[in-house]
């Protein structure tokens, strides 16, 4: 576990922790042994925090992995993508890059924020959810999959993911998806480790769908 991992919880930092993890999982609930001996080692995914990565969530927003990239690229050749670099940035300097008029104003007060992302790593993930949520154009799912994938929080779940959703319906063998709220409600059963749970139904929707999960 990193340091603050009293106030902050269990911290996912490697491979082996996932798999601490999947095998606590299959152990409290047999239906998730069965989907690890099809899936077989679940993925890490942790990447950079900071500034970065919340700007590509908001670049990503419903559009496809393609276009995302292209415009990534773009704002990378064009030395947009540092925190200060955006802020002094106009509209159309960003407009030029491929972003959206709505985007424009959601990286800007990404920018302008005056987020401590180095603080961040030490709150707890409620206290992060709560702050990135403030910031318009990140939505709860950006917020949760911030705190998952580039915090490392190894108890925090994205009940509105549509992926997860249709792999719990399918796995539990449930008549509908699971709304939000149940969803939530049933994830506790899966502390500490509902980001590793979170892993298992992603890695199940894509053998079950034989295709990549849905970006929501």
């Amino acid at each position: 576990m990193g340091a603050g991992a009293t106030v902050v919880g269990r911290i996912i930092t490697s491979e082996a922790c996932v798999a601490e993890g999947a095998a606590y999982l299959t152990e409290i609930e047999p239906r998730f042994a069965t989907v690890l001996a099809q899936t077989g080692a679940l993925p890490l995914r942790l990447k950079d925090d900071g500034f970065g990565a919340l700007l590509d969530a908001i670049v990503s927003q419903q559009i496809s992995v393609a276009a995302a990239a292209s415009i990534t690229r773009r704002l990378k050749d064009a030395q947009l993508i540092s925190e200060a670099d955006v802020r002094a940035a106009s509209a159309d300097d960003l407009r030029g890059c491929g972003l959206s008029r709505p985007k424009v104003k959601y990286v800007k007060s990404l920018a302008e924020s005056g987020l401590d992302y180095a603080a961040m790593r030490s709150m707890p993930t409620q206290q992060v959810i709560a702050q990135l949520i403030e910031i318009k154009g990140i939505g709860m799912w950006t917020a949760e999959i911030y705190a998952m994938f580039s915090l490392g929080r190894a108890d925090v779940f994205a009940a509105s993911d549509l992926a997860l959703q249709e792999a719990a319906k399918i796995l539990f063998e449930l008549d509908a998806r699971p709304k939000e709220k149940d969803f939530n409600t049933m994830a506790k059963d899966w502390a500490p480790w509902r980001a590793v749970a979170a892993r298992l139904l992603w890695a199940y929707y894509r053998v079950a769908k034989d295709r990549e999960g849905v970006r929501t």
